[in-house]
């Protein structure tokens, strides 16, 4: 990975369950197949994920970390939309 790309993402998941799980990962394949072997949070443990609805990018985990704090007290049908926004 180059110094200029983002070593950070947030991600929404889809769980079985119906509902939406967010993370911030440095790597997402990697936190994904934790996530889908039963091996990630205690949440997707529990309410195994179905698919990957989408991730951004960002410069460090602190503005990661912000950005998920942001994603988690938006009502369900504006988080697929924040995510995915430029």
């Amino acid at each position: 990975m180059s110094a200029s790309s983002p070593s950070w993402c947030l991600y929404l998941l889809e769980c079985r369950n119906g509902s939406y799980y967010a993370g911030i990962t440095n790597d997402l394949e990697a936190r994904w197949r934790a996530h889908a072997s039963g091996k990630g949070a205690r949440y997707t443990r529990a309410n195994p994920p179905l698919r990957l609805l989408g991730s951004r990018p960002y410069p460090d985990r602190a503005s990661a970390s912000r950005a998920e704090w942001q994603l988690k007290r938006l009502p369900r049908a504006a988080k697929l939309a924040f995510l995915l926004a430029p």
